[in-house]
């Protein structure tokens, strides 16, 4: 979200990053709520006299009732007519008061729910295009290798295991569910672990948050339409299930002032997330690709401004590693303007190789959001100089299997059906060096 005062003082600015984002029919936005700023700015102003107006009719009444007592019979009724006037006055002024009171909490409610609307500021590197189809490609790592036989469906794959169960999931809770059993549930959780611990390396705080949280903290770290599209709601509560932890993580600095000595806050999160995934998806997002409900580790960092694009280079890079030490090839796809979602400045996926489909597909997305979090949320910063500012946020995800096993999976399958673990696995895996199909 960006400063009413940015705004005001940049409409032209704000209306040009609105098209470099594809969305003209927020240009009007820029208009109405500048409008009801001033109009907002005039209510507050007349509030401010009417209070001080009254104020002073208030003092004025003080020393008439000091007159009113000593005076004689002859001075009391126009002393009292002073006394009723200033009353009658103060009462007019009351009345007038709670009008603009009331006019001003219209208009900020008004003007929040436009601000809401009103995209981000984009970093001037990010490229320009409406869609994902003009992400561009900025850096590949590790050879994409063409496969020697043929590499089936991950889920056959994993059925291979005796590790997936979809019919059964089915049963229980509908399609976008899954079992994950034996060595795949046990893969599954070693690349969680693995992860966890990569981080601590990193100098990362561990951290399992809360898995749902209050209305106000998803309007404070997602978009509107983000929201909409993603989130559970609780029936009858003010709580929804978290989409990833970067919501609950972030939240966790809701209406908080950090000391400036506490920055960066650096944390990895464990958590299950959960999204509605609504529309329909191609045939190679069946399976364990696009569900409701997965397991992930995430990062997030809180920074100081000048400091974000600085995180926002290590923290997808540490992706890119990850990835490699486990024998995966990935590439580094910078977001167009279009595919940004509103609060984001700046934001990359990680795409890793597919051998089966011969292309990569996005196993994490790196997302550099500025200060439009910390405004939403009113997280503030005390300097050592004892003044206020906004931090940065900055997440990205660490690995977020299931998805993330179908590139492991396609990437260390083996002619004979057998599957390597990487030697930075192994720990995790009781010491296994390899996987050996049951079926």
């Amino acid at each position: 979200m960006l400063d009413m005062k940015f705004l005001r003082e940049n409409p032209d600015l704000v209306k040009e990053n609105i098209k470099k984002k594809f969305q003209e029919e927020k240009l009007p936005l820029v208009d109405e709520v500048i409008r009801l700023d001033a109009e907002n700015r005039a209510a507050i102003t007349e509030a401010s006299e009417l209070r001080a107006r009254r104020n002073a009719l208030s003092k004025a009444n003080g020393p008439l009732f000091g007159r009113l007592k000593k005076a004689s019979d002859e001075e009391k009724p126009a002393i009292q007519a002073q006394i009723d006037a200033n009353m009658a006055a103060v009462k007019a002024n009351d009345a007038r008061l709670a009008e603009c009171e009331k006019l001003e909490a219209e208009y900020e409610e008004k003007i929040h729910k436009i601000m809401l609307l009103i995209p981000n500021i984009i970093d001037p590197s990010v490229p320009i295009g409406p869609d994902d189809s003009a992400n561009v490609e900025v850096e590949r790592f590790g050879e994409a290798k063409l496969p020697t036989f043929e590499i089936p469906y991950h889920t056959e794959i994993m059925e291979r295991f005796n590790g997936v169960d979809m019919d059964a999931a089915g049963r229980v809770s509908g399609a976008g569910f899954y079992y994950l059993m034996g060595d795949i549930a046990r893969l599954h959780e070693a690349v969680l672990a693995y992860a966890r611990d990569f981080m601590i390396d990193k100098g990362f705080t561990f951290c399992i948050p809360p898995f749902m949280i209050h209305g106000n903290v998803v309007e404070g770290v997602m978009s509107q339409n983000d929201m909409d599209a993603m989130m559970y709601k609780i029936e009858g509560e003010d709580l929804y299930l978290i989409g990833t932890s970067e919501h609950s993580m972030i939240g966790k600095f809701i209406d908080q002032i950090i000391p400036e000595s506490r920055l960066p806050q650096t944390l990895t999160s464990y958590s299950p997330c959960f999204r509605k995934e609504k529309g329909s998806h191609g045939i190679e997002e069946r399976g364990v690709y696009r569900i409701h409900q997965f397991e992930k580790q995430e990062m997030i960092v809180v920074c100081k401004p000048e400091d974000s694009m600085l995180w926002y280079d290590k923290m997808w890079r540490w992706s890119v590693e990850l990835f490699r030490s486990l024998d995966i090839p990935v590439r580094q796809l910078e977001c167009c303007s279009g595919d940004l979602a509103d609060l984001k400045v700046k934001s990359c996926d990680i795409e890793a190789w597919s051998p089966r489909q011969q292309k990569y597909f996005e196993v994490c997305s790196c997302s550099n959001l500025g200060d439009a979090q910390a405004r939403r949320l009113k997280m503030r910063v005390k300097g050592s100089d004892g003044k206020i500012y906004l931090p940065h946020t900055l997440n990205n995800t660490v690995v977020a299997p299931p998805r993330m096993l179908i590139a492991f999976l396609e990437n260390n399958l083996q002619a004979d059906g057998s599957v390597l673990i990487p030697e930075v696995l192994r720990p995790y895996m009781g010491g296994k060096s390899v996987l050996i199909p049951e079926n």
